[in-house]
Parts: C-alpha cells; sequence; structure tokens
C-alpha cells in the first residue's frame, strides 16, 4: 500500500446532505494514501449522507469546525450534494475555514456541487473549474473558466463533475495533496 500521503492531515468539510460518495470514496483514498483524514462539520455526532435523491447513511463526524483551526490540515475536500454545499455557504465559520486554505496556498479539492462553498469564499475568480452542470453560471457569475471535463486541475485546486469522475478526482487529489502547498493558489481574502 502507498504511503504518499503518511504524515499529512486532511479535512472532509460537510454537512447533513452530503453526496454519500463523493465523501466516502474519496476519503478510502486519502487513507490508503497514508493521510489522515477528518470529517470536519458545524455539528457534532454524525451527518446525514444522501445517494442522489434517496437518503443514504450516516456518517460520524470527527471534528466540529469549533474544535479545528485551517492551520491544523495540509489540505481541504469539499465533497457535493445540493443540500450540503448550500447549508456551508450559508455558515461563515464554514466560508472562513475554506478561504484560509487558498490564502495559505493549500490544495483543495471540490467535487460535483462542492463548488458552490467556493464560490461563496470568493475563491474561483480566473481559476478553471468544473462542477455539476448547474453551478456552471454560478461559477462563471464568480469569475471561474467553466469547462465540461472529468476532473481540472488549478494550481492545487481539484474539481470534478459528479460521482462517475471520482477515480480521476482521487487520483488528482492525492497527486496534488502530495506536491503540498502551491503558491499561485494563495488569493487575496
Amino acid at each position: 500500500m502507498a504511503q504518499e500521503l503518511k504524515n499529512r492531515k486532511v479535512a472532509i468539510l460537510a454537512t447533513d446532505g452530503f453526496e454519500q460518495v463523493e465523501l466516502t470514496e474519496p476519503k478510502q483514498a486519502l487513507e490508503k494514501a497514508g493521510a489522515q483524514v477528518h470529517v470536519v462539520a458545524p455539528h457534532g455526532d454524525s451527518i446525514q449522507g444522501w445517494n442522489h435523491h434517496d437518503k443514504g447513511d450516516k456518517v460520524a463526524v470527527d471534528r466540529t469546525l469549533d474544535q479545528v483551526k485551517p492551520s491544523d490540515y495540509d489540505a481541504l475536500v469539499l465533497p457535493g450534494g445540493v443540500l450540503n454545499p448550500d447549508q456551508l455557504r450559508t455558515n461563515e465559520q464554514a466560508v472562513q475555514f475554506v478561504r484560509a486554505f487558498f490564502a495559505d496556498s493549500k490544495p483543495v479539492g471540490a467535487i460535483c456541487h462542492g463548488p458552490w462553498t467556493l464560490v461563496e469564499a470568493g475563491v474561483v475568480k480566473g481559476r478553471k473549474v468544473t462542477s455539476w452542470p448547474s453551478l456552471k453560471t454560478d461559477l462563471s457569475n464568480a469569475g471561474a473558466n467553466w469547462v465540461d471535463q472529468e476532473v481540472v486541475v488549478d494550481q492545487g485546486l481539484v474539481t470534478s463533475r459528479n460521482p462517475g469522475d471520482i477515480p480521476a478526482f482521487n487520483s488528482k487529489i492525492v497527486e496534488e495533496f502530495c506536491e503540498g502547498k502551491h503558491p499561485a493558489q494563495a488569493v487575496s481574502v
């Protein structure tokens, strides 16, 4: 088993309504690569996953936003699901948490509807990204260059469209997280 992410800590920021495989499969890939991964949420105990339109499993929360700082982590993953990022982008503490990763040049992965939180954090202007197609206008209006591709990498920011893209997404987040900080990732926040 490869350990390219040994001694790296990764936060997966999510809340109720996340797309289940967009959290569980990246988490498994990162752990397989040796990373210590924490599910971070606005509230403790567990968060409710979804399989498209049906309720999925609950996932245990390792840390709440009140218990962590962005400096505790080397990288960040933002899973999709419609409800999850819609709630996170209205939570100022979550938005500040995301923004701090960009300010500190740390790699970030966002899949499906996950980039909605990036829009609220003000970190997509001038970046090439992809997402679930319904976010195209939101991302474009925020200054991003939206493209319809399986996976897009822009200076440490990895984005993908949907659960079908997870293998490519997982491969790229492991690669980018191994590279560590990307100076061009920093944005003025």
